[in-house]
């Protein structure tokens, strides 16, 4: 069956019809921004304006911006960068930061039942190390959308000399972030989570902090980034990153914090077995993950694909395999209960007549399973 309603927007956001005019205008110019004539200066230009246009976004300086092939390669990018610092991260980092090898022992901070990261273990970590260490904290759970105390985190790391870093593509475009009042020293960024093109993303390095490149080429990106820049796909993310913040985004968090929150109550409502995991916790509004007790998670994706519904089993970034999510058994979950939860993430074209067709398939498919 065709999908109807799309609930899968942590996976990808549906790209904007004014990113797809204007990534198909640029790849019909052409030009490489490092030409010095014409169609290379117009290339240029078009690469500044998308670094302006992301940087207004996220609230940084355009020089701060570094242009990658996205979210995964900003993530390593980070870590590779200062893979000589001792490195901490939390236990339910998304893969691209948990799978670095940086030739260096990294220690894990530990994930509370609510899924906000345990202080005072990150405390005894950062206490333990002999060199100032490198840190990295996701702002927003992409499984959960559990959101941590990064300004908090950031002021503990800078007090022992460290470094942070933070994981905030599911976060940017979905409510306000700040670079300058996080204190962070890089975050990560990617376009297609806010409608713009795959492939396509950007860490944010705060200015002064010098950075080894681990992509070597023709110096593009100040020496950072190696590598010919992609210009159409810049241009799509910036127009994107425009558009996001356009848009009234306080209207839009209290909208989708509203239709989620009627869904989660709709569907507690059923059994008190069901789990909302991270409710308790400061949550992004459009994000929940939910347990079907006695359901398979795979089980239940397949049967609200036949629905027409598209959600999915914990991060999309896994060859299409359906597994027990990491983060929730972090958060403490068994391996049965985390192989029996669900995500499902709202977005800027989510109605409420979706979400009532999501609670009308979620609770036939518990009666009929649970029999």
């Amino acid at each position: 069956m065709k999908t109807e309603i799309y609930l899968d927007y942590n996976a990808t956001a549906p790209i904007r019809p004014e990113v797809i005019d204007r990534v198909a205008e640029v790849m019909r110019e052409g030009g490489n921004p490092s030409s010095v004539h014409g169609a290379g200066r117009k290339a240029k230009a078009r690469l500044e304006t998308a670094r302006r246009q992301i940087a207004d976004l996220v609230d940084c300086k355009p020089q701060e911006v570094i242009f990658t092939s996205g979210g995964t390669e900003s993530n390593n990018l980070a870590l590779l960068a200062f893979a000589a610092r001792p490195q901490i991260v939390s236990s339910a980092e998304h893969d691209s930061i948990l799978a670095v090898d940086s030739g260096r022992t990294v220690k894990s901070v530990d994930i509370q039942a609510n899924g906000e990261i345990d202080p005072e273990h990150l405390a005894h970590l950062l206490d333990a190390c002999e060199e100032a260490p490198l840190v990295s904290i996701m702002f927003a759970n992409n499984e959960t959308g559990v959101l941590q105390p990064i300004r908090e985190i950031a002021e503990l790391v800078h007090e022992k000399g460290g470094i942070i870093h933070t994981d905030a593509i599911q976060c940017a475009g979905k409510i306000p972030v700040s670079f300058r009042d996080l204190g962070v020293d890089m975050m990560s960024l990617s376009a297609h989570k806010i409608g713009g093109p795959q492939g396509q993303g950007a860490l944010v390095l705060r200015e002064g902090l010098a950075i080894q490149s681990i992509q070597k080429g023709g110096g593009q990106e100040l020496g950072r980034r190696g590598g010919t820049e992609n210009v159409a796909g810049i241009s799509g993310f910036g127009l994107a990153a425009e558009l996001a913040g356009e848009s009234d985004q306080q209207a839009a968090v209290q909208n989708l914090a509203r239709l989620r929150d009627y869904m989660e109550q709709e569907i507690t409502a059923v059994s008190k077995e069901v789990k909302i995991y991270g409710k308790q916790s400061s949550r992004l509004p459009n994000t929940s993950c939910i347990s079907m007790p006695g359901v398979g998670s795979e089980l239940q994706v397949m049967n609200f694909d036949l629905a027409g519904i598209a959600i999915s089993a914990g991060s999309a970034c896994s060859s299409g395999k359906v597994k027990a999510s990491h983060v929730l058994t972090a958060m403490g979950a068994s391996e049965k209960e985390a192989a029996e939860a669900i995500r499902v993430s709202l977005g800027r074209l989510t109605k409420a007549s979706d979400i009532d067709k999501f609670i009308e398939v979620w609770k036939k498919l518990y009666t009929s399973k649970r029999r």
